[in-house]
């Protein structure tokens, strides 16, 4: 009587591939494409909507702003300042003393082009929104914003030079797409 169980291979030596580990195969990439395809939803549920994807950047025209105006825009929610700056404004944020700065930064630091000046009007201190926007609207003993609530005073580059407010008016992430138009976020 033949033994079933004897191989003409000797001990060791691989029989190769078998319909076995192709079945294995088979039903492991079936069960994690099913997986994939059951899970995927609830992935693709945590991505921002389309609506606060289309608030994440903005553009804005530049060209109808003339030299000393100032326009507001919403940004994720945040008042934006946009102001056109004068050659005296430029020329008093550009010779104001770095050292004598609470949040110590350059004019040039702050601004892509001199005659641009983009922040993010909330007040540092306790997040009022400052006044400096409109012509009627004081702006504070440096030119800039005036924040009425505690008295923050901000230069006509958005720094804080006096009051309670720790930090310079926020710079947002910026870029100018020609020479009038901005893209902000």
């Amino acid at each position: 009587m033949a033994d079933i169980t004897h191989s003409d291979k000797p001990a060791g030596e691989d029989t190769g591939p078998t319909r076995r580990d192709f079945l294995y195969l088979t039903t492991a990439a079936f069960g994690a494409i099913g997986t994939l395809g059951f899970v995927w939803p609830f992935v693709d549920s945590m991505n921002p909507a389309a609506d606060t994807l289309a608030l994440s950047s903005i553009d804005v025209d530049l060209s109808p702003i003339a030299a000393g105006q100032s326009i507001t825009v919403t940004w994720r929610g945040k008042p934006v300042f946009i102001r056109h700056r004068t050659p005296g404004e430029i020329l008093a944020a550009e010779e104001t003393p770095v050292d004598e700065l609470r949040d110590a930064q350059t004019d040039e630091e702050r601004v892509e082009k001199p005659e641009w000046l983009i922040v993010v009007g909330i007040c540092t201190h306790l997040g009022c929104v400052p006044l400096g926007q409109k012509p009627t609207d004081p702006r504070g003993d440096y030119g800039g914003w005036f924040c009425p609530c505690h008295g923050s005073h901000y230069d006509t580059s958005g720094r804080i030079r006096k009051g309670p407010a720790p930090q310079n008016l926020h710079v947002p992430e910026y870029v100018f797409l020609d020479d009038t138009d901005v893209r902000i976020g």
